[in-house]
């Protein structure tokens, strides 16, 4: 969330940066943040009065005592009594007002970076750059089809023991699997990215830190009877690992590879891939994090969308990059790209990598800080995926079937990681 002492300090640039996102709503939320703010400061300023007022009458009752005037500490010890009862009652006031100045907060977006693009959906994001030449593919059927025809998934048994949106991945295509999240690991791991395993459930308390309160419903699968989420992924439990420390700036940036499965509700059936993994509610993911400074977080975010980009470029997959416009970048990024790999069974571009830059507004949420020559700042985080490995199987399928076997070549990226394998489909000896 936006930090309430960068409000003040910057009311009209807030509301016209807020403006760009063209909701109306946004914006009577943030007028009612500033009248809820005032009458929060205004009650402020009451009680430190009244204390100052106490303390004032608690020393001429000292002194009384002193002169033994004991006959006037009387009415004085009734005056405190009610500018107590009334602090406390101002205090009770000042709690509810922080209570929904907070929930004003998490519910308003992040500044938005001079150069997001404006638009009002996702047919607006701007097209930054193109790598690769889009493939043709011979694959007459989909590639969950195929898949099962070749014995490498099982959607229709992964269905009957959990639902719709998961599958069994079998033999050379669950190497894959591996071979990708080995391979990002591996390419992070060269740029100085710290490797990490998270948990896989979240309570809520620190996930309001990281997200938007939305995706409590839409979006994250909750553990019933206990204070715990499912991760959406695993840039989250990264992000609230520091909640309420003050970290050593000496020792910024800080740079994770996130490991972890991912559990989402929503699935869609779009295109030619009803039935695959391109769209399911679990998911293996590797993600770049970053805790910086803050003068450091621009150039930060042109790094981990650099290293997603060599990840592809080594795949040979053909990809573009979009800057996501502001009726599509959500409320927590300031910034987001999009990289979008080609699918040639579909004839478009899908995405499977979002690097986005956050600025402040998770630390503000998760109150993290840094120190350096005795000042405490809150610092800065970003995230960006590397591989989401479903959807990167079926780029792979789609752009490396070869008719003639009907087999998938392992592009020679990922080879050492697949015990030599070079083609999926056709039987191999493990």
């Amino acid at each position: 969330m936006l930090d309430i002492k960068f409000v003040r300090e910057n009311k009209e640039y807030v509301k016209e940066n807020l403006k760009k996102r063209k909701d109306e709503n946004i914006i009577k939320l943030y007028e009612e943040l500033l009248k809820i703010d005032d009458l929060w400061r205004n009650k402020k300023t009451e009680t430190d009065n009244l204390r100052k007022e106490k303390n004032k009458i608690a020393l001429e009752i000292n002194s009384l005592v002193k002169q033994k005037k004991i006959e006037e500490i009387k009415p004085l010890k009734e005056k405190a009594k009610k500018i107590a009862e009334e602090t406390k009652k101002i205090e009770e006031e000042l709690k509810e007002l922080e209570e929904k100045r907070k929930n004003l907060l998490l519910r308003i977006p992040n500044i938005l970076e001079e150069d997001v693009p404006y638009g009002e959906s996702d047919e607006d994001n701007v097209v930054v750059k193109e790598w690769g030449t889009k493939k043709e593919t011979q694959l007459k059927i989909s590639h969950g089809e195929w898949l099962e025809k070749h014995n490498q998934a099982d959607f229709k048994r992964a269905t009957k023991i959990s639902g719709a949106g998961f599958y069994f991945l079998k033999n050379e295509t669950a190497l894959l699997n591996q071979a990708l999240i080995r391979f990002a690991i591996e390419k992070l791991n060269s740029k100085g990215f710290e490797l990490i395993e998270v948990p896989y459930m979240m309570r809520k308390k620190p996930y309001e830190g990281v997200t938007d309160l939305k995706d409590f419903e839409d979006v994250m699968y909750k553990i019933e009877n206990e204070d715990l989420y499912l991760i959406a992924t695993s840039e989250h439990p990264i992000a609230a690992m520091y909640k309420d420390e003050v970290l050593n700036g000496k020792k910024l940036p800080l740079k994770y590879t996130g490991l972890s499965v991912n559990f989402r509700k929503e699935i869609g059936s779009h295109g030619v891939d009803t039935k695959g993994l391109f769209r399911v509610h679990q998911f293996p993911k590797v993600e770049q994090f970053v805790f910086c400074k803050p003068e450091e977080s621009k150039k930060i975010h042109e790094e981990i969308l650099k290293n997603a980009e060599e990840i592809f470029q080594e795949l040979e997959l053909p990809y573009r990059i979009v800057n996501i416009c502001t009726g599509d970048i959500g409320i927590v990024a300031s910034k987001k790209y999009d990289i979008e790999v080609y699918m040639p069974r579909e004839k478009k571009y899908r995405e499977v990598v979002s690097a986005s830059n956050v600025l402040s507004y998770q630390a503000v949420r998760l109150n993290i800080k840094y120190e350096e020559k005795g000042k405490r700042e809150y610092l800065h985080t970003l995230n960006s995926t590397a591989i989401a490995t479903t959807r990167v199987i079926k780029a792979i399928i789609e752009n490396y079937y070869d008719e003639k076997t009907d087999t998938v070549i392992v592009p020679k990226a990922l080879r050492k990681y697949m015990f030599g394998i070079e083609r999926i489909g056709k039987k191999t000896e493990l």
